[in-house]
């Protein structure tokens, strides 16, 4: 009831009224979209090509529907995502990028945002040839033209960019990070298919009772660990000395540092799939091809590495606590924050400023990273553990979305918590 009150309250307030309703207009603009097919599709073939590789459905997953349906929609808003990451990863191999991300102002973060902006062209239009050309070998097209394939190349690229620029309203003008809430409302849209999916075992006496007994108790508790992992914070005490500057005492005030248990947030678990499920759609493509040179190595993948496989899991745990462990590295910069507390004058109790500083907040960051890498790789691969048990297929991806779903609402409803306060309301969320 608490949250319906202020959320009552929150719509009191017509700036933050207005918000809202922006992205729920954005929202409803999305689903529209979905909506709009591409012309001279096969669609029987198409959801054949679907039902072969878990590739695309990954994909899928995050566009909402709208590559089942193949709209002008169906690359959703991966290559964004890919380019976001690119420019993360060039802040380690070049300073200067990272540099001007940190210290550039508003200024840098233009110029950051508009290489991006740029890459995310490059790569949806890359992205867009690649399976314009695969699909047309697959007959999935009913028009093999030159112009028609260049026309549904150049309407995938412009519903990607279409979505970029969606997005970036949204964090302009509605509230919350848009690029995360438009795949938060592909997710959400997906799962009234997913429960269709589970129904439609049910009735057909392919699902157990004890099975869904046991897949609602796992998803139950992920959904109370990954809240619990998200909001979860190591704070580390900070003292700062008092100092006199003419008639007035500065400092001498005690506060904490929040390292959270969490930095990676999905973006681990994405760049695993793609990597695992990346070899998997070449072995699809080299069995449908019939190339003598590739067919043992499709055969591998067929026995040893097929989705769900030990294997398969294993590497995928393993790839999951990795980056973890790197994109942890990437987002938390210790020696940032150590020079910043020297700087200013802060200190942690019982350890001495500069090096001995940066060494203990490392230490503290690694032994969280260790928990939350392999939380996160657990996570990973529970849907495919929980199917095992419970033979429920539908719901591919499972914690994953959950991950995200969560995520991005507790981002959202901290967001309008900020909003609020600045106005003396009390906020969804109580410290």
């Amino acid at each position: 009831m608490t949250i319906w009150r202020n959320l009552a309250n929150a719509l009191v307030v017509p700036e933050i009224r207005n918000r809202i309703f922006f992205v729920f207009g954005a929202f409803a603009l999305f689903v529209i979209m979905v909506h709009v097919q591409v012309p001279y599709v096969d669609i029987a073939t198409w959801q054949k090509i679907l039902a072969q590789g878990q590739f695309l459905n990954f994909l899928g997953f995050l566009s909402g529907g709208a590559l089942q349906r193949f709209s002008v929609l169906a690359m959703g808003i991966t290559p964004y995502i890919n380019a976001s990451i690119i420019m993360q990863l060039l802040t380690v191999v070049f300073p200067e990028v990272k540099e001007l991300m940190q210290h550039g102002g508003e200024e840098g973060r233009k110029k950051v945002g508009l290489w991006t902006r740029w890459l995310t062209v490059a790569l949806a239009l890359l992205q867009g040839t690649t399976m314009v050309i695969a699909l047309n070998r697959a007959n999935v097209f009913e028009r093999h033209d030159l112009f028609y394939l260049v026309m549904v190349i150049l309407t995938l690229t412009a519903g990607t960019i279409w979505l970029m620029w969606l997005g970036e309203q949204i964090t302009d003008r509605g509230i919350g990070n848009g690029v995360s809430l438009i795949i938060f409302v592909g997710i959400i849209l997906r799962y009234p298919t997913y429960f269709s999916q589970t129904l439609a075992l049910g009735e057909k006496g392919a699902l157990e009772y004890t099975g869904l007994a046991i897949f609602i108790a796992i998803a139950i508790i992920s959904l109370i660990s990954i809240v619990f992992m998200y909001q979860g914070q190591r704070r580390v005490p900070v003292q700062y000395a008092r100092r006199v500057i003419g008639r007035k005492v500065y400092g001498g005030r005690s506060t904490y540092i929040p390292l959270r248990l969490n930095n990676a947030g999905v973006i681990s678990i994405i760049f695993a799939i793609s990597i695992l499920l990346f070899p998997q759609q070449i072995s699809t493509w080299a069995q449908q091809s019939g190339v003598a040179w590739m067919q043992p190595f499709a055969n591998f993948m067929t026995l040893y590495f097929n989705y769900g496989s030990f294997l398969y899991n294993l590497v995928y745990f393993v790839l999951v606590v990795l980056f973890t462990f790197f994109y942890s590295e990437v987002v938390v910069n210790i020696n940032d924050i150590g020079d910043s507390l020297k700087k200013q004058g802060g200190f942690i109790p019982g350890i001495r400023p500069g090096k001995p500083t940066t060494d203990y907040l490392n230490k503290i960051l690694n032994r969280i990273t260790i928990v939350a890498a392999v939380y996160l790789g657990c996570l990973a691969i529970a849907p495919n553990v929980t199917q095992g048990f419970t033979h429920i297929t539908t719901f591919t991806l499972g914690s994953t979305s959950l991950l995200i779903v969560v995520g991005v609402a507790l981002d959202t409803m901290n967001q309008i918590e900020a909003r609020l306060a600045m106005r003396d309301y009390r906020g969804f969320i109580k410290q």
